[in-house]
């Protein structure tokens, strides 16, 4: 029995959410998302909350259950409120800065710059003092995955802690050479 998919799932005011057979379709000020359910679980609408319900458990539907209820409920959480992500850029002379609407252009001590085009659906906001390129956008999945990408475009690596590395992320310092 999973503890987190018989959890309910409130709905916002402002999100509005349909069963369409298998797929839960939600709509919000900010856009549309929809999620295809797997046929064994089941998704009901209740005076304004969404549970998601296993009525026959197996080792495949317990495994599945409790990830289907965090899905729609990030879905109906990201058309409410949206998703940030914050990169924070470490480095002497790196640099981040927006070429157009979906381009971001990036200065990584490398002999050229590294240009990124960022998919539909994300917003990229710049701020200096310290460098962070902060991501906003109504898929939690989206928004992570293109925040990865941004971020395996230089790793922080650990001899001067320099690259492209997550708000809050510790990198694990080594020493260097000893002596001369």
């Amino acid at each position: 029995m999973s503890r987190i998919g018989r959890m309910p799932i409130p709905i916002p005011k402002g999100v509005e959410v349909q069963l369409e057979g298998r797929r839960v379709v939600a709509k919000g000020k900010a856009g549309q998302l929809e999620w295809t359910v797997v046929p064994e679980l089941e998704v009901v609408l209740e005076e304004g909350v969404l549970h998601v319900r296993n009525p026959k458990p197996s080792k495949r539907t317990n495994s599945l259950w409790g990830t289907t209820r965090t899905v729609l409920n990030n879905m109906v959480l990201g058309l409410g409120e949206g998703f940030m992500r914050t990169l924070e850029v470490v480095g002497t002379g790196y640099r981040a800065e927006m070429k157009g609407k979906n381009t971001l252009s990036m200065e990584l001590g490398l002999d050229h710059p590294i240009t990124y085009t960022v998919p539909e659906g994300i917003d990229v906001e710049i701020k200096a003092r310290p460098l962070q390129i902060i991501l906003r956008g109504i898929d939690k999945r989206r928004v992570g995955h293109v925040a990865a990408e941004i971020r395996a475009l230089k790793k922080p690596e650990p001899y001067h802690g320099k690259g492209i590395r997550f708000v809050g992320e510790y990198v694990r310092r080594k020493a260097g050479k000893a002596g001369a």
